[in-house]
């Protein structure tokens, strides 16, 4: 009858350290995940609608923290230039240092380097019309800076407002602080990567790290529900009366 009892005890002995380990691994991707997402991204509001579709007003976003060195055509930047706004702006890279970007070709597109780019997220005008701007321009963008749009093109006011200034409406790389990688609310993931850039030199940007991010947290999360829930459950069916009698001929067997 002791036998049986021990090696019970042991079962359950067991069973309540990997409880514990599962706890406390889940715990730590938990946590984890929420400290490397503080320390990779920043979240941000959108407070106008220079940016929808892509982005809606109040939209909360978490956008990805880099040096504007790393920019390329395409990405949804946050930047800070104080000729523009005492206040973050988001914007769409559309042309880099040493591209010229100029509007509109025949079809109504953007073309960098002579090249038209079609752009999809772009919010159409008046009769369902598509057109990349209302306003025909053709500039040169300065070494080390950026040529930006918003994707409603009727409203936005970007790098076309500030043509008539040094640098031809573009912004210093060194304004840019993250570039958006995802909306979480409302929820709709991950942004899509503008295909319509990568024919272009240098091609565009790759997603961040928010997917595997999104996992390692959800994981964490199952892991800690999974563990805490061992010693509720193992109660249960140690409680239901035919748990008792198989204890009780196990032991009279002895």
């Amino acid at each position: 009858m002791s036998g049986t009892i021990r090696t019970k005890g042991g079962r359950g002995r067991l069973g309540s350290v990997l409880s514990g380990l599962t706890v406390a691994v889940g715990c730590v991707l938990f946590l984890g995940g929420f400290v490397w997402g503080a320390v990779l991204y920043r979240p941000f509001t959108v407070p106008t609608d220079s940016m929808t579709p892509t982005l809606d007003v109040n939209s909360r976003v978490l956008a990805e923290r880099i040096d504007g060195a790393e920019v390329k055509r395409g990405d949804v930047v946050v930047f800070n230039d104080p000729l523009w706004s005492s206040s973050p702006m988001v914007k769409r890279v559309v042309a880099v240092g040493g591209d010229t970007v100029a509007c509109c070709d025949a079809q109504g597109r953007l073309t960098v380097n002579g090249r038209a780019v079609d752009e999809p997220y772009l919010r159409p005008g008046m009769g369902g019309l598509t057109i990349a701007s209302g306003q025909e321009f053709s500039v040169t963008v300065p070494e080390d800076s950026l040529f930006l749009l918003g994707d409603d093109r009727h409203t936005s006011l970007d790098s076309r407002t500030h043509l008539e200034e040094a640098g031809h409406g573009s912004v210093p790389r060194s304004t840019v602080v993250a570039r958006v990688d995802a909306v979480v609310w409302p929820a709709k993931g991950l942004l899509d990567r503008p295909t319509g850039f990568a024919g272009l030199p240098g091609g565009v940007s790759r997603p961040g790290p928010f997917t595997t991010l999104l996992t390692v947290i959800v994981a964490g999360g199952a892991l800690v529900f999974v563990g805490a829930a061992y010693g509720p459950v193992a109660r249960l069916l140690n409680r239901r009366p035919g748990a008792r009698g198989t204890g009780a001929r196990e032991g009279a067997g002895v």
